[in-house]
C-alpha cells in the first residue's frame, strides 16, 4: 500500500455560499477555490458564513478544490 500524501493546508476567507454546502473561498495568496464542508463540521452543525476565516485542506489532484476543516475565530 502506498503511503498517504501529506495534507496541504491553506487559510482563506469565505466569499460566497453556494448550494450543497459549497463555498467560494479566497486563499491568502489570492487564488479563489471551491471548498466543501468536512463531515465533522456537518455533524456538529458548525455554521460558515461569508467573511469567516477558514482553514482548507487542498485536494492533491485539483488545486481549485478543497475541504473546509476549521472555522477560525
Amino acid at each position: 500500500m502506498a503511503p498517504k500524501a501529506e495534507k496541504k493546508l491553506e487559510e482563506g476567507v469565505v466569499l460566497e455560499n453556494l448550494p450543497n454546502t459549497l463555498f467560494k473561498v479566497e486563499l491568502s495568496d489570492g487564488r479563489q477555490i471551491l471548498g466543501h464542508l468536512s463531515g465533522k463540521m456537518r455533524i456538529h452543525y458548525i455554521k460558515v458564513l461569508p467573511g469567516d476565516r477558514v482553514r482548507v485542506e487542498m485536494s492533491p489532484y485539483d488545486d481549485t478544490k478543497g475541504r473546509i476543516v476549521l472555522r477560525m475565530k
